[in-house]
């Protein structure tokens, strides 16, 4: 079975605080290029790694990881909406293997999935329908967090799974990297923003705008020198993807929870997202990877990056010229 990966940053503020337009083209050439990498493997699924910002999971049953068997896009900021193309048959296999191999995780056959999940597919394909998906969520902001190993074990578990699988699949991995969004925690919040986390799904479009507008205040607040919000840590960033590229994602995912937060902010744990995508990629046997972009973008308040790999393996990039 081909694998390739793609694991890449989101950020709701794109095209809404974009950095200077030198920059955003940078960026845009680079995820132009991720597109034409897909593009070229052409392929015949796609398993997607992301995180949820409290539209699609809350804490009237939060679980730590969670394969969609159907899902539809909330269509937050804007994004679009509307139910995604899942593969109902793999989705139940993948769930089947993950438990077989002592990784707990839940299954849903409704699952609302956010910009977490579509940006990606936006960014790589034509649509959210483009090509069958599986999206497997991994819990990033809601605490209390299991060790971020364990993300790795699930990634990989998903990997020997698809190994008996004869098709082209894609893994993606959404978010990060250094990271602190205003995104609330329960813990801290008052009465109603509580009430919210816990039985909030489906706000009105009234109470979508208010909550994107305090994003991107916040953004902006950040990008002109605001000190509200955690500094990007381009240091740790480039320890990820040191690490990740290596093959060596125990260096990161066997640190405590708080080193985390410390290092990149309380919604690094998004690379969580990553780790899994490459213990995916990593099941097939040793990687290589074929781009590396990395720059800090505050407007965006994101440690942006986008990674392609393949397996070492690989003979042939191309899904097109191996028929």
């Amino acid at each position: 079975m081909p694998l390739a990966l793609v694991a890449t940053s989101h950020s709701p503020l794109i095209g809404r605080n974009d950095p200077a337009p030198e920059v955003r083209a940078e960026v845009d050439s680079v995820l132009g290029a991720a597109r034409d990498f897909v593009a070229d493997y052409d392929p015949e699924l796609v398993v997607l790694y992301a995180p949820d910002h409290y539209n699609g999971f809350l804490y009237d049953m939060m679980p730590p990881f969670c394969v969609g068997a159907a899902a539809t896009a909330v269509g937050d900021y804007g994004l679009p909406a509307g139910p995604l193309d899942v593969d109902r048959d793999v989705a139940y296999a993948l769930a089947r293997g993950a438990l077989d191999a002592g990784v707990d995780l839940a299954l849903s056959e409704a699952m609302q999935v956010d910009h977490g999940f579509v940006q990606p597919l936006t960014f790589l394909f034509d649509s959210l329908t483009s090509v069958p998906v599986v999206p497997v969520f991994i819990n990033c902001v809601a605490e209390p967090l299991g060790p971020a190993s364990r993300a790795r074990h699930l990634g990989h578990a998903i990997g020997q799974t698809l190994a008996g699988l004869d098709r082209r699949v894609l893994v993606i991995g959404s978010g990060g990297l250094s990271h602190d969004p205003p995104v609330p925690r329960l813990a801290e919040a008052p009465p109603e923003v509580a009430q919210r986390l816990t039985h909030g799904r489906n706000p009105t479009p009234e109470q979508r705008a208010q909550r994107e507008g305090r994003t991107l205040a916040a953004a902006v607040e950040f990008a002109g020198g605001g000190t509200g919000l955690r500094p990007l840590n381009p240091d740790w960033d480039a320890l990820v993807l040191r690490s990740l590229a290596a093959g060596d994602s125990a260096a990161i995912d066997e640190q405590d929870n708080d080193w985390f937060v410390a290092e990149g902010g309380h919604s690094a744990h998004e690379v969580r997202t990553w780790i899994a995508a490459f213990a995916t990629l990593g099941a097939a046997g040793p990687y290589t990877v074929r781009s590396s972009f990395y720059r800090p973008i505050p407007e965006w308040i994101a440690g942006f990056a986008t990674v392609t790999a393949v397996p070492q393996a690989s003979t042939a990039l191309s899904g097109q010229a191996a028929r």
